[in-house]
């Protein structure tokens, strides 16, 4: 069994963007505030509660980013590969199929970070209903691509044996 989950490329470069939308207005307000004497009293309070509620609805944004990243998953296990993922506590979205089901399979990567880093998408054509199942952003590959094949090799393998009158396995 494998968990796979995004390349962390996938969330810090948000986090940061995230982090900087957040804090760079609102240190230019209250360094406005600080800095001039021209806002006392009422103005005074009302920008610093303007700050800390875009600071707050930043922090609750953020944390959404990191969540979607924690549980937006892929496992695979020695039957079925499972795309699982959450945007928020009120949304689950799981798509699975069987590795037997999984007809051909093509690894792309381009483009000079993801060759740096190591990390692509793999997708994944099915007999199901829905054909194509996509794994995006996955570090390492072809290594995840390899393991699918195996497990799918053996999965395939696995139908064919069946127990003897002894309790032996026997291939049929």
């Amino acid at each position: 069994m494998a968990l796979a989950r995004r390349h962390w490329l996938y969330l810090y470069p948000r986090l940061i963007l995230a982090v900087l939308e957040a804090v760079i207005p609102a240190a230019f307000l209250v360094g406005l505030v600080v800095y001039t004497d021209r806002f006392e009293g009422l103005p005074r309070t009302v920008i610093l509660v303007i700050s800390a509620l875009w600071l707050l609805y930043w922090a609750v944004r953020i944390y959404f980013i990191k969540y979607r990243y924690d549980n937006d998953i892929w496992v695979i296990t020695d039957q079925r590969l499972v795309d699982s993922t959450k945007n928020h506590w009120f949304h689950l979205h799981i798509s699975t199929t069987d590795l037997v089901d999984i007809q051909d399979m093509t690894i792309t990567r381009s483009g000079i970070l993801r060759t740096l880093f190591n990390f692509g998408d793999i997708e994944c054509q099915t007999a199901g209903t829905v054909r194509n199942f996509s794994l995006t952003g996955i570090p390492k590959p072809a290594e995840l691509h390899s393991l699918v094949d195996r497990l799918r090799d053996q999965a395939r393998v696995a139908p064919n044996k069946s127990l003897d009158t002894s309790g032996k396995e026997a291939i049929s």
